[in-house]
């Protein structure tokens, strides 16, 4: 099935998590597009300080939202629809990273990263659907992960929620399809930000990442995004380098598994 490419001039875009990184980049790339942006974050100040750098002043708009909360996330939904009349994409990037293993993590902090990365997702989810029916459209679109294609080491509980939150997606996506919403899922591998830095740090921490590895920048993967958005993708892994890894574990696991290990044992 072919589609014309999708419009983003005059579209409504939320963001979660759109006080840095990611979904700051997202945030960017859309409102320099034409679009109506609303930034989302847990911290007012912070999302007000990147709206501030995003700019586009009479476009944009910055509220606090936590997604573990779903009275949050309604009142932004009523909010937006107050501001801009519709929400014709909802971008749920919110998410935090946790490093620890198995057998030593923390519980409490394994169901809090779930609470954020998924079912703060399918909360915000819930909460814009609705609109998006009455709507008769609408584009959802989960920023995900390799990681949820390729288990990590030592970020399992971060790999669990991303692998969970691919098969909401792809199920959302049949669910809606009717309904004339579209969900697209966007898989990022390394990417240059401070994710790694303000994660959840455990008992376990070692690194099985290669040294070489630079990562892409959260520009890049931004503009991965937006053409994503524009072409009605289903799923975006960027860069494209990374694809034939996620094939290559697909088709031989117990051989990406070794190789893991071994560089566990030298971390």
């Amino acid at each position: 099935m072919s589609f014309e490419k999708l419009e983003v001039s005059g579209k409504v875009v939320v963001v979660t998590g759109a006080s840095m990184g990611i979904g700051e980049a997202i945030a960017r790339i859309f409102a320099d597009r034409g679009a109506r942006v609303v930034l989302l974050s847990r911290d007012a100040g912070r999302a007000e300080a990147a709206r501030n750098r995003v700019a586009h002043a009479d476009r944009t708009l910055a509220l606090s939202c936590d997604v573990r909360n779903r009275e949050e996330i309604d009142r932004v939904v009523s909010l937006t629809l107050h501001h801009f009349a519709r929400i014709d994409v909802w971008i749920n990037n919110a998410g935090r990273g946790m490093r620890d293993s198995v057998a030593q993590m923390d519980m409490s902090v394994c169901r809090d990263t779930f609470d954020i990365n998924l079912f703060g997702t399918i909360s915000a989810m819930q909460a814009v659907i609705p609109v998006m029916k009455q709507q008769g459209a609408g584009t959802i679109i989960n920023i995900s992960s390799v990681a949820g294609h390729i288990p990590v080491p030592f970020m399992g509980i971060y790999s669990a929620t991303k692998f969970a939150m691919n098969a909401v997606g792809n199920v959302a996506r049949v669910e809606l399809l009717s309904a004339g919403i579209h969900v697209m899922t966007v898989c990022p591998g390394y990417v240059q930000t401070d994710f790694a830095a303000n994660a959840i740090k455990g008992r376990d921490l070692k690194q099985v990442r290669p040294a070489s590895v630079r990562g892409i920048t959260a520009d890049r993967a931004a503009r991965a995004v937006l053409r994503g958005y524009e072409k009605r993708k289903r799923e975006v892994i960027v860069p494209w380098t990374m694809r034939p890894v996620v094939m290559f574990y697909q088709l031989f696991p117990e051989l990406v598994e070794r190789s893991m290990s071994r560089m566990a044992k030298t971390a």
